[in-house]
């Protein structure tokens, strides 16, 4: 294969799966040209890659790199794979935006920071949902002390998503060993929104557990009792195992009022009565491109997953990062494994409390 003529923006996916149904538009929506999709099926990738409209098929990022001259590389590959595969991309200079959960460990996720730093490169991390516009809302509220003081905050849900044994899922899920386990798929998130409204965590108790009438593997639901360093207490409990329709609270009270999410929009209630907050004009994302409801789940992970990609390039171009909201970095992956670790040693000792 002879190197590809370097376009203004080249860049590589890594990830069959979620890469190619929300990296890869999102990349090319953010003016990136995708050259180069790297999987581990040979046969799987190049399918993949001639029904996405992508050059070229490898099973190597270090080749794919090398030979599509590119600057950027986003990486959806199962958690346990994350690091050697984001240490190659920075080793060529590339800026990354690496998948969460960010590693396999503290350790892991602590070397992958020092290497971007090191290199000098944007390093980003797949929180794209700081960008979902309720939750930048209510972010934005919060900095603004529209509650006053924060205490107290709930986040809850109940999803039948893996609630049938049968249940077709990413396969890393529900294997421990490849970082898998509802604590890592989308517990990840949820320490993220915790850590952009509230700050950071000081002490937690948890549970593990699966409510499903699976046998074996990781758990599909969890329960975190915590307190932030700045004396917020809360409760996160999210079970994927829930049989019926979907309900999630997500609720955070304060001295002088009280936020909530209520079907996609932001509440405020104070002694002066209850108000809708709107989204300001910063932060509202790009119109769905489909009305199509079966690409409605694509189109909620796409829209904010663009955003993340334009931050991408304004690192790419060496432009300041938009700052609407705030940007989810390496660091934030760091301080998001820490609490992992902290809620599987919680859970492991049976619920005793951990000191982070």
């Amino acid at each position: 294969m002879t190197a590809t003529p370097r376009s203004a923006h080249p860049a590589v996916v890594v990830g069959t799966g979620f890469g190619c149904r929300v990296h890869l538009p999102a990349m090319r929506a953010a003016g990136f040209d995708v050259l180069g999709l790297v999987g581990t099926d040979p046969e799987r990738t190049a399918r993949k890659a001639e029904s996405s409209g992508v050059p070229h098929a490898f099973t190597d990022l270090d080749e794919a790199i090398r030979k599509t001259g590119a600057v950027a590389v986003t990486i959806a590959s199962t958690p346990h794979t994350h690091a050697p595969l984001t240490l190659t991309a920075i080793g060529h200079g590339c800026h990354v935006i690496c998948e969460k959960p960010m590693a396999a460990d503290v350790a892991e996720a602590q070397t992958m920071v020092e290497a971007a730093e090191r290199a000098g490169v944007t390093h980003l991390l797949g929180h794209q949902f700081r960008w979902q516009p309720e939750r930048a809302v209510v972010a934005r509220a919060l900095q603004e002390g529209r509650i006053g003081e924060p205490r107290y905050l709930t986040l809850t849900s109940y999803m039948p998503l893996v609630a049938s044994p049968e249940a077709r899922m990413p396969r890393w899920w529900f294997d421990e060993s490849a970082g898998g386990g509802w604590l890592g798929a989308h517990g990840s998130h949820i320490i993220d929104q915790v850590r952009s409204w509230g700050g950071e965590f000081e002490s937690l108790s948890a549970a593990l557990l699966t409510v499903s009438d699976r046998q074996g593997g990781a758990e599909d639901s969890y329960t975190v009792h915590f307190r932030l360093t700045n004396g917020v207490d809360g409760v996160l409990q999210h079970t994927a195992g829930a049989w019926g329709a979907p309900m999630s609270v997500s609720r955070i009270a304060g001295t002088q009022g009280t936020l909530w999410i209520e079907s996609g929009v932001v509440k405020l209630a104070t002694s002066e009565g209850t108000q809708e907050l709107p989204v300001a004009e910063d932060l509202a994302l790009p119109a769905p491109t489909s009305d199509d409801p079966r690409q409605r789940m694509a189109q909620f992970e796409l829209a904010p997953y663009v955003r993340l990609c334009e931050v991408l390039r304004a690192g790419v171009e060496g432009r300041p990062l938009p700052g609407a909201v705030a940007v989810p970095t390496f660091h934030d992956g760091v301080a998001a494994m820490k609490v992992m670790d902290a809620i599987r040693a919680s859970a492991r000792a049976g619920g005793e409390r951990v000191t982070l």
